[in-house]
């Protein structure tokens, strides 16, 4: 088996929760994108990282379905354990750095894959949400194959105060057992929700052009900050598991 760390990223402030993600340090081991595919979905992580240069920080990014050219969470984590100024990624270069016990990425909006952003009145509401079904579509006007059940669920805890309760789901498997609503958090055998997202942090921070604390999953929190010309930096804790 190839050897892998694995990391908790975007836990609380406990140390509790997160979203696990999978690092092979040493992507020669499998240099053909065939074989990162079988193992990510092997792992079944909502991403694993090939890390292709260590010292450049050239990464490559898998969900258990399809690879990636951006992720936040994949970043975030992988910024952590490498301690490097950046990580080349397929869709640019991530500005990284460590601050205290957060580790911080800088990217764009558009290297995130859409999904719904939907506001709701209040925090309970948005933890009384059932799973939404299969038929669930995006309201961004693009094809519905390409967001099909990927909602991001959110209101506003103090809203003065920057602070967002959310939650992630991120689509279905089809009769045949396909994942059809692609983009991080798709997981083999399907997944309902994700219990911490970067990059819909990413989105929803670029739409409101704010800071954002956000309380993701059972107990994730995930920080944001919107920059000049476009850029949103994404940041949390990461824990190493194993």
């Amino acid at each position: 088996m190839t050897d892998y760390d694995v990391l908790r990223v975007f836990c609380g402030p406990n140390g509790g929760y997160g979203n696990e993600l999978g690092v092979v340090r040493d992507g020669s081991v499998l240099p053909e994108r065939s074989d990162r595919q079988e193992l990510a979905a092997k792992l079944g992580y909502s991403e694993t990282v090939f890390v292709d240069d260590p010292e450049r920080g050239v990464i490559d990014i898998y969900t258990p379905a399809l690879r990636l050219p951006f992720a936040g969470h994949a970043c975030v984590g992988t910024a952590w354990l490498l301690d490097v100024p950046e990580l080349v990624t397929p869709a640019g270069v991530v500005g990284t750095r460590l601050d205290g016990e957060f580790s911080w990425i800088e990217a764009r909006a558009e290297w995130v894959p859409p999904r719904t952003l939907r506001q709701y009145a209040s925090a309970a509401e948005v933890d009384a949400l059932d799973v939404p079904p299969p038929g669930e579509r995006s309201e961004m006007g693009v094809p519905p194959d390409e967001v099909l059940g990927r909602l991001y669920a959110w209101a506003w805890e103090d809203e003065a105060a920057g602070r967002v309760r959310a939650r992630a789901f991120t689509g279905r498997v089809d009769e045949r057992g396909d994942i059809r609503s692609g983009g991080a958090g798709v997981r083999t055998g399907g997944i309902e929700e994700d219990e911490a997202s970067g990059a819909a942090a990413l989105l929803l921070t670029d739409r409101l052009g704010r800071a954002l604390n956000i309380v993701q999953g059972r107990g994730s929190q995930i920080l944001t900050a919107p920059q000049p010309h476009g850029w949103v930096e994404v940041g949390g804790r990461v824990h190493l598991e194993r």
